[in-house]
């Protein structure tokens, strides 16, 4: 199963690089351009200038960088192989939760083997930037995080244990997201944990398009007679899949450009398969969505502006199973699907490809985002969702399916910086 190693982690020399807070970052695709200037403007040193470099010439630049910031010391290498332990502390809702897992290389492994799992699709573009950007450095700069399943929970406690110091480094990022690393380099305990993933699946929860660029790099260092086998593992962040801190988001839809949309019509479409109840107070959609996420039910809210919104309740639960034939039960009932299957595609028009290409629909993390959006006329309607839950995760990908895109959101993300994969 999944084979993973301990590593000689690239990490800043913070004495001549600056303060950890301002030398680490957000994952890549999350950043805008502003947020961008505003880290470099706080330290030059920061990892966005490896990690999303621009220009006429942005991968041959960070390549270039990356070279400077060795032989100046702004990075050094650790001295022994390590696995790293990482935590994040954060408060959602007025409830504090953490999490912990290792930081380690992982071995490359087609999905077809079964051994690392995806769970949602990709876009052939951000694999391509990626791509380039290994090409230039040989290195990864940030973890793909993946949840792997321990009934036992022996891995995590033995995290717990080794994690009791001071770790090597510990900062409150802009979003108040608290994060620690620790480095064990002890080799008893690093066989230990190695051993313990030996029987263990991987499943990929945020970071699919690294993984599969991580798989093309490796090959197409095979092919060009290049590499010296590190190429063949990839840098992973593993968690277990029932740790209690663990927190998915949902990600809402919009609806937008569509011809001859009416509000009154696509209700009374959604009708066939949808109970449909009527609201008043908009600051109730997430509490009446979590009643009826915590009974079960595959329901969505769906508002088109004023002062009503609308709360749909799937009747039959076999549904999407009538229809597409192809998929699982475990696929056919996660939440996107009912909506994108009984609503979206159905009664819109939106297909699979509109999607991709965000034609008709985009996405947005917050309610509140999704509703002003149609408040501002920027949108026709938007659909609310409750969050997917981790077994839908674990069930879809063990079923070798993947969710449609945008189906799932880890809160928080992994921060970038803290430590790197030289593939060397």
């Amino acid at each position: 199963m999944a084979e993973i190693r301990a590593f000689k982690g690239l990490r800043f020399d913070t004495e001549k690089a600056g303060t950890i807070e301002t030398l680490v970052c957000p994952p890549y695709d999350i950043i805008s351009e502003e947020q961008r200037q505003q880290y470099l403007k706080e330290n030059e040193n920061n990892i966005i200038r490896l990690e999303l470099p621009k220009g006429e010439t942005p991968y041959q630049t960070a390549g270039n960088t990356l070279n400077d910031w060795l032989n100046k010391g702004i990075l050094k290498r650790d001295s022994e192989d390590s696995i790293y332990i990482y935590e994040e502390e954060f408060t959602v809702g007025g409830i504090t939760r953490s999490f912990k897992g290792c930081i380690v290389r992982v071995k490359l492994e087609e999905f077809s083997k079964g051994i690392v799992l995806p769970h949602e699709e990709t876009l052939s573009k951000a694999k391509e930037d990626r791509f380039n950007l290994m090409k230039a450095t040989n290195c990864n700069f940030s973890q793909i995080y993946s949840l792997f399943m321990d009934p036992e929970h022996e891995i995590t406690s033995r995290l717990d244990t080794l994690s009791i110091d001071t770790p090597v480094n510990c900062l409150t990022d802009n979003d108040g997201v608290t994060h620690r690393l620790w480095a064990i380099t002890d080799k008893s305990e690093i066989e230990a944990i190695s051993k313990a993933f030996a029987d263990k699946k991987l499943y990929i929860a945020d970071g699919h398009h690294r993984y599969e660029t991580a798989l093309n790099y490796r090959n197409y260092c095979r092919e060009n007679g290049i590499g010296n086998g590190a190429e063949d593992y990839v840098m992973m962040m593993l968690v277990d899949m029932e740790h209690p801190g663990l927190l998915v988001l949902p990600t809402h839809r919009i609806v937008k450009g569509l011809a001859d949309f009416d509000a009154d019509t696509a209700l009374d479409k959604c009708r066939e398969y949808f109970d449909i109840s009527e609201y008043s107070d908009k600051s109730a959609i997430e509490t009446e969505l979590k009643k009826l996420y915590d009974n079960g039910e595959k329901a969505f809210a769906f508002y088109s502006g004023g002062d009503k919104w609308y709360s749909l309740v799937l009747r039959e639960k076999g549904a999407v199973s009538s229809i597409i034939k192809d998929k699982s039960e475990s696929w056919c009932g996660l939440d996107v699907s009912v909506l994108h299957t009984l609503i979206l595609e159905r009664n819109f028009g939106i297909d699979a490809e509109n999607m991709a290409k965000q034609i008709n629909l985009t996405y947005v993390k917050k309610l509140e985002d999704a509703i002003s959006c149609v408040d501002r006329g920027e949108a026709q309607c938007c659909f609310i969702l409750n969050p997917t839950r981790v077994t839908e995760i674990r069930d879809v990908a063990a079923a070798g399916e993947k969710m449609p895109q945008k189906s799932t959101y880890f809160y928080p993300k992994l921060i970038t910086g803290l430590v790197m994969n030289q593939l060397s």
